[in-house]
């Protein structure tokens, strides 16, 4: 059996007790943390004491904690004790969180006060639920408290590592940018594997320090062996972040590593002037949708001589699949985006086989190479590697439409379609539900949107029965010049958009398209 992911937090603690683990805002305008080793035996304590609740190997349990302290000693406790965190992004609205808990069935719910008053007042899986865990004030007469579980833990004197391997470790959520959230199931093995890429990929190292504005990104940060370091902002909006927020604690705490998706990063470089800001930082990681080049460029100057902009590709279900660093993308890929490509998302990244099949909108039972495509011709994106999860929970309809089996292990169909270039390089076109067949061919997204984005110029590709049409914002004239181009032969019309593009709720980056395609059916009526 492989190690417990735990172990990991074990082992850096050990190598590092006194190096500050977190450092997260106390709520009264200064910064609380807690070291290494604080960490390690906080994580103990909380694992002794969720088992002797009743939370403990297998338990579904629902986290719902806001990144900081309680979340990671939370999250690495239950690792630690074989229970399952259920992840679920709040941002996600309440309709699909109703949705996911209830498919998820959740035997336990771990929750600050506003998540437990909405368990309680929308009645979610009240079926299903037997132990609470209140983390910060209990209204309610029933359930613990965090500090209640933390003081049985010191009491107990058992064990509780017991998981690990190709035991479950997770339930974490897709954003549902493309449909209902779905339940991607992590071992202990997936997220093992996951935190060996990510560090020899990136090259990162004990000690550095990563400012970290996605939560389920910054789970790999004590096992790395980084200091995390929380900022003060929405984790559900980090498109309306406040810039200050991100470039203090860049330049108070040393930050080697920082992670955001675009739409932060958009935010962040247009109040940023100062590469002081950033002089300690290594490299910046953008994920979530495709970093523009203006975001791109900005955000690489500020950064010190040798730094890069990294664009890691991958799913809730894979990652990472394949990476690009900004000096590949502004010298040479940035160009061919702008003239109908897509998007270059680099190499794969190995153990990773990164293949592109045939398009095919229903299930494929089982792997046959005969699936592939040549290189240079558009297909739909399969990955088979340690990162991939094997299956949704309590999904089979999605498990088979997503999955192909291949042995005894499965390939993950990415639900993106892309292509491999002459020099080994995938690059991607779009979510595969977003092309439109037009009766002259298929439009892609990617390759239409990045030739005609640009310069206060925003577009989506929808569909309209048959029909390829572009929403846009912004210079119509800019529009009117770039429409000329080859790569837009197959659109029918352009539709002026009075608002700001409807985006996913977990990265604020991903446009609505089905918001969109009704809007524009409506132009119709």
């Amino acid at each position: 059996m492989s190690t417990n992911v735990a172990s990991h937090l074990t082992g850096m603690a050990a190598r590092q007790p006194s190096t500050v683990a977190v450092r997260y805002p106390d709520g009264r305008g200064g910064w609380g943390e807690i070291t290494y080793a604080g960490l390690e035996r906080d994580t103990v304590r909380i694992a002794k004491g969720l088992v002797s609740v009743g939370i403990g190997p297998g338990v579904r349990t629902v986290l719902m904690v806001p990144p900081g302290r309680d979340f990671f000693a939370l999250v690495f406790a239950m690792f630690r004790c074989g229970a399952i965190p259920i992840v679920v992004d709040p941002g996600m609205g309440v309709a699909n969180l109703a949705t996911c808990l209830a498919e998820s069935a959740p035997e336990a719910f771990v929750g600050i006060p506003k998540a437990h008053l909405a368990r309680l007042v929308l009645g979610w899986s009240r079926w299903t639920i037997r132990t609470t865990v209140w983390v910060g004030t209990r209204i309610s007469p029933s359930g613990f408290t965090l500090e209640g579980i933390r003081r049985r833990g010191e009491r107990a004197q058992s064990s509780v590592d017991q998981a690990g391997g190709d035991d479950v470790a997770a339930i974490l959520f897709t954003s549902g940018s493309t449909g209902t959230p779905k339940g991607a199931v992590y071992t202990h093995a997936n997220f093992a594997a996951q935190v060996t890429l990510l560090r020899d990929l990136y090259g990162i190292e004990p000690g550095e320090v990563d400012l970290a504005t996605f939560p389920l990104f910054a789970l790999f940060d004590p096992a790395l062996g980084m200091t995390t370091v929380v900022p003060d902002m929405d984790f559900t909006r980090p498109g309306s972040v406040t810039p200050q927020n991100i470039l203090d604690p860049l330049r108070r705490f040393d930050v080697t590593n920082a992670f955001g998706s675009p739409a932060l990063w958009r935010r962040v470089v247009a109040d940023a002037s100062d590469p002081a800001d950033f002089a300690s930082v290594r490299r910046v990681l953008s994920a979530g949708a495709p970093v523009p080049t203006r975001v791109l460029q900005s955000l690489r100057s500020l950064l010190p001589e040798g730094a890069q902009v990294f664009t890691p590709y991958g799913a809730t279900e894979a990652l990472p699949v394949a990476s690009i660093g900004s000096d590949e993308i502004l010298g040479e890929t940035a160009a061919r985006t702008a003239d109908g490509a897509g998007v270059c998302v680099g190499r794969a990244v190995a153990p990773n086989d990164v293949r592109v099949i045939r398009i095919d909108d229903g299930p494929i039972a089982t792997w046959s190479d005969d699936l592939c495509v040549p290189d240079g011709e558009v297909g739909e994106i399969v990955v088979k590697g340690p990162t991939v999860t094997q299956t949704y929970f309590a999904r089979s309809d999605s498990t088979r439409a997503a999955k192909i089996a291949d042995g005894d292990v499965v390939r993950h169909r990415m639900g993106d379609v892309g292509y491999f270039d002459d020099a080994g390089r995938l690059w991607y076109c779009g979510r595969k539900a977003h092309r439109v067949e037009t009766p002259d061919g298929p439009v892609f997204p990617m390759q239409v949107e990045r030739m005609l984005d640009g310069d206060g110029l925003q577009t989506a590709l929808v569909g309209v029965g048959d029909r390829a049409a572009i929403c846009y914002r912004g210079d119509k004239d800019a529009l009117r010049v770039r429409a000329k181009h080859p790569a837009a032969a197959r659109v029918s019309e352009y539709l002026h958009h009075p608002r700001p593009f409807p985006v996913d709720p977990r990265h604020n980056a991903k446009i609505r398209r089905e918001l969109l395609a009704e809007w524009a059916a409506e132009q119709h009526r």
